[in-house]
């Protein structure tokens, strides 16, 4: 077995061909200057190129690489959890693989480390490359995950990150399946601080989270911490009750008093209609909610390794 090292960089990878000899180059260089042992954990997540046979290349002449391959695509959070599960350093730094947060600045969250801080998380200032739409949705998801949950998630914050070994065993102890790393990484607690930089443009390639997948995360990080949607579906059945309670006697009046204003079904159907689709929206929150009890009860294993450190 092979020493123990300092730092492991964590990096989850899905078609990452083009960036990943850049992104080898980048982290080698500036794994150098910290003056201690380090490793580089690449998880590929069922890549459909040439990520998992560059990772094994890179592997097969340099030690330091640990090679995690899955049999197939389970997802980045399932990646992510993979990555710490194999990662041994002291501190475990994860990291996008297609560049848009700059290696160098590992360096930074280092140095915070070494201050004595325990969770170090990367905070962007600036989003180059991206749509308006995209930081319009970026903005507002980290706003209503702030609101509705039970946690405190810094803004304009991603998987990059460093971690303490403290707070990577605690993370690993978390077996659930439906994961959310950011929401985890601030949930276990342990003394955090920010970094400040600039989140540069994709090197190449496409977003790997296009809306459908941003959505689906929203509902996982939403779904994880917090049960502000089952309260919403009570409060509109008071609310809904209260306005009945109020109108029945209101309507009955009116109708003694011969009023036409009621007669009819049209007012009946929309009623009916409005109540209807609130319960169909409510049946599907409390379906998303099963869903997840459903998988935790199964317990089928968060990923499937292919191939994998022989240490």
């Amino acid at each position: 077995m092979s020493e123990k090292p300092v730092f492991s960089v964590v990096v989850p990878m899905f078609n990452e061909e083009e960036s990943l000899p850049v992104l080898y180059q980048r982290i080698l260089e500036v794994m150098k200057q910290t003056g201690e042992s380090w490793e580089f954990v690449m998880v590929d997540d069922g890549s459909s190129d040439g990520t998992a046979n560059l990772i094994q290349e890179f592997a097969g002449r340099d030690e330091r690489v640990r090679p995690v391959i899955f049999a197939r695509n389970f997802g980045q959070q399932s990646a992510v959890k993979a990555g710490l599960d194999f990662a041994r350093g002291d501190a475990v730094v994860v990291i996008d693989a297609d560049l848009q947060d700059p290696p160098e600045v590992i360096l930074q969250l280092i140095e915070k480390w070494r201050q004595g801080y325990e969770v170090v998380y990367a905070q962007r200032t600036a989003r180059e490359g991206e749509t308006f739409f995209k930081k319009l949705t970026a903005g507002v998801f980290y706003r209503l995950i702030n609101r509705i949950t039970d946690i405190n998630l810094p803004l304009d914050t991603g998987f990059f990150r460093l971690l303490d070994r403290r707070v990577v065993d605690e993370i690993n102890k978390l077996t659930e399946h439906h994961r959310f790393f950011r929401g985890l990484s601030i949930w276990v607690g342990y003394k955090q601080v920010a970094v400040p930089y600039k989140r540069e443009a994709r090197y190449a390639g496409e977003t790997k989270y296009p809306l459908r997948k941003m959505i689906k995360l929203a509902m996982t990080a939403i779904t994880g911490f917090s049960f502000f949607p089952l309260q919403v579906a009570t409060y509109l059945g008071f609310i809904s009750s209260g306005i009945s309670i109020l109108v029945i006697p209101v309507v009955i009046i009116m109708r003694l008093m011969g009023n036409q204003a009621f007669l009819g079904q049209a007012s009946t159907l929309i009623a009916v209609l409005f109540l209807g689709g609130v319960q169909l929206i409510f049946l599907g929150i409390l379906g998303e909610y099963i869903g997840r009890i459903y998988d935790e009860v199964r317990n089928r294993p968060l990923y499937i390794v292919r191939d994998k450190p022989e240490d």
